[in-house]
């Protein structure tokens, strides 16, 4: 049995649980395609960034801009912008730019869901829809060949919607898992690097304070 001759055994849900699967491969695809781009330039950036924030806060600020793309580099280019700012304002600036980050790194997530908690439900359907047809075909008493064919095809109908649903959900939670992972381990780098970041502005605070104050008495 190829795969048209599958999609017609498996009654009307198979259209929406085709539909489905299109929607959760494409984004599926494009978180796939987010994780990688980050993780592969991430890492030595925020090396880069630290080292030169020590010495140097504009080219800092140069080198985030040229990795806008990147929601780290944005998160860090809002603090680091802030004029004269105490640590108190730079660590209020990088939780508001993370928090504004969020959506981006969670993007999707409940559309996945909605897909894992349809698509059973959606075989389920398709298994009822199936039996109805199976039941339709019985007459007590009277069992012709006829009738074995429509039991036969009301069956095969329950138990393909069945598994296209439960395909289509496995695969989805699937990565749905997997990129709540990449989320929650993103979220720990930043606060990571974020902790780094606001100790050496940290420094060149007192620093500077105590070069004020040298200079004023």
């Amino acid at each position: 049995m190829n795969a048209i001759q599958l999609f017609k055994t498996g009654g009307v849900v198979m259209l929406p649980l085709l539909i489905l699967s299109v929607i959760s491969l494409a984004m599926i695809l494009e978180r796939s395609l987010f994780w990688w781009r980050l993780s592969r330039r991430q890492t030595k950036l925020l090396e880069r960034i630290l080292n030169l924030y020590r010495d140097d806060v504009e080219m800092t600020k140069t080198l985030l801009k040229r990795n806008r793309q990147l929601p780290i580099a944005r998160i860090f280019l809002v603090a680091i912008s802030l004029k004269r700012s105490t640590p108190q304002k730079f660590e209020l600036a990088l939780e508001s730019a993370v928090q504004a980050e969020i959506p981006v790194l969670k993007r999707f997530n409940n559309a996945f869901g909605t897909i894992i908690s349809m698509a059973p439900l959606l075989g389920l359907l398709g298994t009822v829809l199936g039996l109805i047809t199976s039941l339709g075909s019985l007459k007590i008493g009277d069992f012709q060949q006829s009738q074995a064919t429509g039991v036969t095809s009301g069956i095969g109908e329950a138990l393909v919607s069945t598994a296209a649903g439960l395909v289509v959900a496995l695969v989805t939670l699937f990565f749905a898992s997997t990129f709540k992972g990449l989320y929650s381990r993103q979220l720990a780098t930043i606060q990571e690097y974020g902790g780094q970041l606001e100790l050496l502005h940290l420094e060149k605070y007192e620093r500077q304070q105590s070069e004020f104050g040298v200079y004023s008495s």
